[in-house]
C-alpha cells in the first residue's frame, strides 16, 4: 500500500516509489510534519523523528508544561495565533473578530484513486489502481468549520498532489482570509530557491537564490499567474545539478493570483507553503457552503533538476491534459498573424493557404481581425461575428476552402475581453471588471469581462459555440492580452468583492470545461499576450500553450530552457517565425530557427508566399523531419544538458529520448561564434548504456557509455564555410 497507518502512533507513511512523506498526529491533535524524501522503509513507529527543540523563550501550548510549543515543531498545515508565530496556512475571521481556531484530527479514510475538485482542474487517475488518496478530517468546535486535506499519491510516479477543503458546518458565516493549498516544514535551510520569473516576451527565465532567516516569495496580484512569476517554485541543495542532487518541486494547478513562499525560522526551519494569494482575497463562507483550494503537486528528486522535471512532465502530459488530443500527434500548423496583422482579405488567406499546403502544413490558423470591424487594436472584442468586409463569404465558407485544399482550419478567440467600441460594451457597460466611481485603466485598448457573473459566461459560450458549430473548425487559439485593474464586480455585494478574481478564474475553468466537452474533436491552445497564463491550471484544458511571443530563436532557447522545469514539450508552442525577427529584430538562419521550433508542438507564422524557392525547398525539409519525429519530440523522455542561464551562457543543449532508449533527438545552439574555441564536447544523457546508436551524418557507430561518459567531439559549426553567429546542429540518434 502507498499510503499506511500506524495506529498506535497516529503516523501516516504516503510513498512513492522512490520517496516518503510521513507526517502524524500531535498530543494536542494538530498534525505535525516529520519527514519528507527518500524513501524510508516502513516502520510500526517513527517516533525517533519529531523533535520539538528547547526554548526558554517561547510560549507553549498547555498551561504547566514548558516543551510542547508550536513553534518549535514543524506541522503540516498551521495556524496563527496558539504558539505559532510563522505565517499559517490559512486564518479564518469570525462573527466576533477572532482569527484564532484549533482545528484537531477527527478522522481519516484511505481509498483507491482521485476525486475530482469541485470546479477546479487537478490531476486525475483514469483507472483506480493508479492513485491512492488519504482524506483527512480536522475540525473546530468554536466555528462548526470542516478542513478536508487530501493527499494523493501515484503508484509509478514521485508525485504527490494536496490540497484543501473549507466546510461550515456552523450556524454562522465565516471569512476564509488566507486558504493556501499547502505547507510544508523541512528541517533545515540550506537550500537554493529555484524559480520561473521574467515579463512579456521573456517569460519564465530560471532564477536562482540562497535562502536567508526571514520571508522569500513569489506572487502575483494580476489577475492571472503572469508572465512575471509562474506559480512553481523548488528548492535545491546547493550543490544540486540538472542531473544529481536533493530537489523539491512545488506546482500549483491554478491560473490566477497565487503566493509561494518560503519562511526560515529561528531555528533554521524552512517552511514552504503555496495557494491562493491572500493579498486582497476573502472567501465569505456561509452555512452548509464550502470552498476548495487548488491543487498542489509536490515532487521530490534526487537525481537533479532534470529527474524532477521528468516526473512533472509525464504527469502533466498524462494525468493533468485530457481528451482526444492529449496523446495525440500534434498538426504542424501555420499562423497568419505575422504575415498580415489585421490587414488581410479572404483571397490573401487562401494564397498563404494554399502555399502552406504545398510545403506540407497541416492546420491553418486565422488570428486576429477576423470579427466586428476589427482593423486594429481599439475595436470589436466582444463581437464575434465575422467581418464580411474582409471575409465576405464568411468564416464557414472560407474553413471549407481550406479543408479543401488539405489543410484543417484554425481560428483566434479572445473571449475574456470586450472593447468600448463594440456592440457588446454599448449593450452590457454593466458587464467589464471596474469599481464604480472609479476611472478604468486598459491595456491593449481593452477591457476585461466580468466572468464571475455567470449570465456572462453563457453569453460568451453562446457566441462561440456559434462559430464552432456553424464552421468546421479544429483548433481554437484562446487568447488573453492584459491583466486585471479595479478589481470589482457590479453582481456581488460590498463583502464579497475580494472574491471577484477567484471568481473570474473559476468562469474561465467553466467555459474551458463546457466547450471542451461541446466540441471534444478542437484542439485548444491557451494563450495571454504569449506566456502570461502558461500554467497548470490551463493545461487541464488546453493541451498546447503559446509559450511566448518572442519567436527569436535565441530568445527561445531561454524560454523554452525554463518552461521545461515544469511543462512538457507537448505543451509548448514553438514556430518560426519571420527575420528580421518582429519582436528583437534579429536575424538569423531558418535552420537555427527549425533547430530551436523542433523542440515543442512546431509551426510557422511568417509569410510563405514571400519565401525564396531554396526556402522553401527548406521548409519543406524541416516539416519532413518534424512529422518523422514528432512522437519521440512531444511524448519523449526531456534532458536539458548545457544552460542558457550559466555564466556565460553562449551554448545550449538539450535532448529528447525515447521510452525504449532506441531513438534520440538532440539540439545544440551556440549564439555567438568565438575565434579559436579550442576542443568542444557535448555529453548525452538518458541513453542505453549497451545500446550501439548511428549518428545520422556522421559515420561509424556510438556506444550509449561512449556518448554519455566520454561525449562527441564536436567540429566548428561553420555557415558557407565560415565560423557563424546563432548557429545550431541536430543529432538525430537511432539504436543500430
Amino acid at each position: 500500500m502507498p499510503i499506511l497507518y500506524n495506529d498506535s502512533t497516529r503516523e501516516f507513511h504516503l510513498q512513492t516509489p522512490k520517496t516518503s512523506y510521513i507526517f502524524s498526529i500531535l498530543e494536542n491533535d494538530q498534525l505535525g510534519h516529520l519527514y519528507y524524501g527518500k524513501k524510508l522503509r516502513h516502520r510500526q513507529s517513527f517516533d525517533r523523528l519529531f523533535h520539538v527543540g528547547e526554548s526558554p523563550n517561547t510560549a507553549c501550548v498547555n498551561e504547566g508544561d514548558l516543551v510542547f510549543s508550536l513553534d518549535l515543531i514543524k506541522q503540516e498545515y498551521p495556524a496563527y495565533g496558539t504558539t505559532d508565530f510563522r505565517e499559517p496556512a490559512y486564518q479564518i475571521l469570525q462573527e466576533s473578530g477572532s482569527r484564532v481556531t484549533h482545528f484537531v484530527y477527527r478522522d481519516h479514510q484511505i481509498y483507491q484513486g482521485k476525486k475530482k475538485l469541485k470546479g477546479l482542474p487537478a490531476t486525475y487517475a483514469e483507472n483506480e489502481d493508479e492513485a491512492t488518496t488519504l482524506e483527512i478530517s480536522l475540525a473546530d468546535e468554536k466555528t462548526g468549520v470542516e478542513i478536508r486535506l487530501l493527499y494523493t499519491v501515484f503508484e509509478e510516479l514521485n508525485a504527490i498532489a494536496r490540497s484543501a477543503e473549507f466546510i461550515n458546518h456552523g450556524q454562522s458565516e465565516v471569512n476564509l482570509a488566507r486558504a493556501l493549498s499547502a505547507s510544508i516544514d523541512l528541517p533545515g535551510s540550506d537550500f537554493e530557491m529555484v524559480q520561473l520569473s521574467g515579463s512579456w516576451a521573456r517569460e519564465r527565465h530560471v532564477k536562482e537564490r540562497k535562502l536567508v532567516p526571514g520571508i522569500q516569495s513569489i506572487a502575483s496580484t494580476r489577475g492571472t499567474s503572469s508572465a512575471q512569476q509562474n506559480p512553481f517554485l523548488a528548492l535545491k541543495r546547493p550543490n544540486t545539478t540538472e542531473h544529481q542532487g536533493e530537489v523539491y518541486g512545488f506546482s500549483l494547478v491554478y491560473s490566477g493570483n497565487f503566493l509561494a513562499q518560503v519562511e526560515v525560522d529561528h531555528y533554521d526551519v524552512t517552511r514552504l507553503m503555496i495557494g491562493i494569494n491572500p493579498f486582497d482575497f476573502n472567501w465569505l463562507l456561509k452555512s452548509k457552503e464550502s470552498f476548495q483550494t487548488p491543487e498542489v503537486v509536490m515532487v521530490y528528486s534526487e537525481e537533479g533538476l532534470n529527474g524532477m522535471s521528468q516526473t512533472y512532465h509525464r504527469l502533466y502530459r498524462t494525468r493533468l491534459a485530457r481528451g482526444k488530443w492529449r496523446d495525440r500527434e500534434r498538426p504542424v500548423l501555420i499562423n497568419n498573424w505575422e504575415a498580415t496583422y489585421f490587414n488581410f482579405n479572404d483571397k490573401k488567406i487562401l494564397e498563404l493557404a494554399k502555399a502552406s499546403k504545398e510545403l506540407g502544413v497541416e492546420l491553418f490558423v486565422l488570428d486576429d481581425g477576423w470579427f466586428g470591424k476589427r482593423d486594429d487594436d481599439t475595436t470589436s472584442l466582444g463581437d464575434w461575428s465575422v467581418d464580411r468586409r474582409k471575409l465576405p463569404n464568411g468564416i464557414t465558407r472560407l474553413a471549407k476552402d481550406i479543408n479543401e485544399l488539405g489543410l484543417e482550419f484554425g481560428l483566434w478567440f479572445e473571449p475574456e475581453m470586450v472593447s468600448k467600441a463594440s456592440e457588446l460594451y454599448k449593450a452590457h457597460p454593466e458587464w467589464v471588471i471596474h469599481v464604480p466611481d472609479r476611472s478604468m485603466s486598459h491595456g491593449r485598448n481593452q477591457f476585461v469581462l466580468d466572468f464571475s457573473r455567470q449570465e456572462v459566461v453563457d453569453f460568451i459560450h453562446g457566441l462561440m459555440a456559434d462559430v464552432l458549430r456553424d464552421a468546421p473548425i479544429s483548433y481554437v487559439k484562446w487568447d488573453m492580452n492584459r491583466y486585471m485593474t479595479e478589481i470589482g464586480s457590479l453582481d456581488l455585494p460590498a463583502n464579497r468583492q475580494r472574491e471577484v478574481a477567484h471568481r473570474y478564474i473559476l468562469g474561465v475553468y467553466s467555459l474551458y470545461e463546457r466547450l471542451t466537452n461541446e466540441f471534444p474533436d478542437v484542439l485548444f491552445e491557451s494563450c495571454a499576450g504569449g506566456g502570461s497564463r502558461f500554467d497548470p491550471g490551463l493545461l487541464h484544458y488546453a493541451p498546447q500553450g503559446w509559450t511566448s511571443d518572442d519567436t527569436d530563436a535565441v530568445e527561445r532557447l531561454k524560454i523554452q530552457y525554463g518552461t521545461s522545469m515544469v511543462y512538457p514539450t507537448s505543451s509548448m508552442g514553438a514556430h518560426v517565425s519571420a527575420v528580421p525577427n518582429h519582436q528583437v529584430g534579429r536575424v538569423t538562419s531558418l535552420e537555427t530557427r527549425a533547430n530551436v521550433a523542433y523542440f515543442g508542438a512546431f509551426g510557422y507564422e511568417l509569410d510563405v508566399t514571400m519565401m525564396t524557392e531554396e526556402e522553401k525547398e527548406e521548409v519543406k525539409q524541416q516539416i519532413r523531419f518534424y512529422k518523422a519525429n514528432r512522437t519521440l519530440i512531444q511524448q519523449g523522455q526531456f534532458y536539458r544538458i548545457e544552460s542558457p542561464f550559466a555564466e556565460e551562457g553562449n551554448i545550449t543543449s538539450w535532448m529528447v529520448v525515447s521510452e525504449d532508449q532506441a531513438e534520440a533527438i538532440l539540439g545544440y545552439y551556440q549564439v555567438l561564434s568565438r575565434p579559436n574555441p579550442g576542443f568542444t564536447r557535448i555529453f548525452f544523457q538518458g541513453l542505453n548504456p549497451e545500446f550501439e546508436y548511428a549518428i545520422e551524418g556522421l559515420e561509424g557507430t556510438f556506444y550509449g557509455d561512449e556518448l554519455m561518459n566520454a561525449g562527441l567531439q564536436l567540429n566548428r559549426y561553420r555557415v558557407n564555410g565560415h565560423p557563424a553567429d546563432f548557429s545550431s546542429i541536430i543529432y538525430k540518434l537511432e539504436q543500430v
